[in-house]
């Protein structure tokens, strides 16, 4: 009898012991904590209470604002719109891929989101978006080699095909070469099928490319830079050449 009563009691206490070890996990467990170092708060996942999702756009853009001389039309800017150029500007994942991370209801609030007018901002163009402005060199033979112009800024010489009836581009810098057998077959192509205008066009963004001697093709209305032009862009200017005849010539 007494050892049954001995059995009974360890299994008790043993009970015990397991209950009171569930109750503090299921404590801790939902229990918001803070991260350290971070000052963040993070509530457990089977939080109950709703979070109220902050606006990330403000009503007052829609007030027409004078711009005081940026443009014709006053800054104004509807809710509706803000929320779409906002969630376009928002990245491909919809949550949180890091725990260092905050909502997007959370992180994209305040004056700096709420009060910004999108169109307003300035917005410059990309090196692709320039180099897409450059007017298409015409070469005559079955491949062009383009080096960047060569020197410091260039890149390493490559081949370029020109067989077929399309507009090649360098793969290092991005110019737009074509051969002049085929001028006629992309002339009668639609301009949105040309990713290069073939002429220039007088853009102010169409940055002239300085000539150099290893630069190849030509630009139709611009007529091809002399030998002597291209030996006197070819020398530094402060006479290092390694050349005698060219230094002789920069320092007189």
């Amino acid at each position: 009898m007494s050892a049954s009563i001995s059995v009974a009691r360890l299994r008790l206490q043993s009970v015990t012991q397991r209950s009171s070890k569930q109750a503090i996990r299921s404590f801790t467990s939902t229990t918001p904590f803070a991260r350290q170092g971070s000052g963040e708060v993070r509530a457990p996942v089977n939080d109950p209470t709703t979070r109220v999702t902050p606006p990330n756009v403000s009503k007052t853009n829609e007030t027409p604002v004078d711009s005081y001389g940026l443009r014709d039309a006053p800054l104004q800017e509807m809710a509706t719109d803000a929320e779409k150029k906002r969630q376009m500007q928002a990245p491909n994942r919809q949550g949180v891929w890091s725990r260092s991370q905050m909502p997007r209801e959370l992180a994209m609030s305040g004056p700096r989101f709420e009060q910004t007018i999108i169109d307003a901002q300035p917005r410059p163009y990309a090196a692709i978006e320039l180099i897409h402005k450059q007017p298409v060199r015409w070469v005559d033979g079955h491949y062009v080699a383009c080096d960047g112009g060569g020197g410091p800024l260039g890149h390493p010489k490559i081949f370029i095909n020109v067989n077929q009836p399309k507009i090649n581009w360098c793969t290092y810098c991005g110019l737009p070469y074509a051969q002049k057998h085929h001028r006629k077959y992309l002339e009668s192509l639609p301009k949105e099928q040309l990713a290069f205008p073939l002429y220039p066009t007088g853009d102010p963004d169409e940055v002239a490319m300085p000539k150099t001697k290893t630069q190849m093709g030509e630009i139709q209305g611009e007529f091809p830079a002399l030998k002597g032009e291209l030996d006197a862009n070819s020398i530094p200017q402060d006479g290092t050449s390694d050349n005698k005849e060219d230094r002789a010539y920069a320092n007189r």
